[in-house]
């Protein structure tokens, strides 16, 4: 007879437990927008019916990266499920357009949330990719020009402030500047088992690959030479090597 009872009881307590376990099954949506400052579920989810008005987070500038655990929590606690099949680790919230309102229901919204490599942090200009810097995350459209492996974009530089959840774009990045305008630099020539070198005031900022133009400090004159790393230049051979390979990366990994 106790043992029926204790059944019961227990029973009864699964039954009351059960609906904070079992959420509204919900899906992401495929364009992850906000309207207005703040991030709401209803922004993130198809059918979060009555909690599509639950915050989430603010957003200040074009776009917002969210952490898609801490999202699959908020999603819980508002009674909603998401079962997060894709794995993502992070989402990518934009606002909405300026005039989006105004263009009205003939103007379709760009489709497609696909997975692509933003950026972590703020990074100013200058600044060298490190692989903290980059996550993967959810936008609305991928660029022309995206990465498909982080290993693209680390070690080059930021040509512009860059913000964190944007998508990261090649035309944004360059090789790293090692070598600063009006600073002292040894430019060797070596071809044959010849080498020489001189010192020459470079006439710019360039990175590793790139051509520069140097002052020798004796003639005056304005040679072309490439760089190599800081302080470092070359002419010649070597230079002719290094124009057909590109800019390269010049990082701390």
């Amino acid at each position: 007879m106790k043992a029926a009872a204790l059944l019961a009881v227990l029973a009864a307590a699964g039954a009351l437990a059960s609906p904070a376990f079992a959420g509204i099954a919900v899906s992401l949506k495929a364009d992850t927008v906000s309207a207005d400052a703040v991030v709401t579920l209803g922004d993130l989810f198809d059918g979060a019916g009555a909690a599509a008005r639950t915050p989430v987070a603010g957003r200040t500038g074009a776009v917002v990266a969210l952490n898609a655990r801490a999202v699959q929590l908020a999603a819980a606690r508002a009674g909603l499920d998401w079962a997060n099949a894709e794995g993502l680790k992070t989402i990518v919230v934009s606002g909405a357009p300026s005039g989006a309102r105004a263009m009205g229901p003939g103007v379709a919204a760009p489709r497609g949330n696909v997975e692509v490599l933003t950026y972590a942090r703020n990074l100013q200009t200058g600044e060298i990719v490190q692989p903290q810097d980059l996550i993967w995350g959810k936008a609305a459209a991928s660029p022309a020009d995206a990465p498909s492996d982080a290993d693209a974009a680390i070690g080059l530089a930021a040509k512009r402030p860059l913000r964190v959840g944007a998508a990261v774009s090649a035309r944004d990045l360059g090789a790293a500047q090692v070598v600063k305008a009006g600073e002292t630099i040894t430019v060797t020539f070596a071809s044959e088992g010849i080498s020489l070198s001189l010192e020459g005031k470079a006439m710019g900022a360039a990175g590793v690959g790139e051509t520069i133009n140097v002052q020798n400090t004796g003639s005056k004159k304005i040679i072309q030479a490439v760089v190599t790393g800081p302080g470092q230049a070359v002419v010649g051979p070597a230079a002719a090597s290094l124009k057909a390979a590109g800019p390269s990366r010049y990082a701390l990994r």
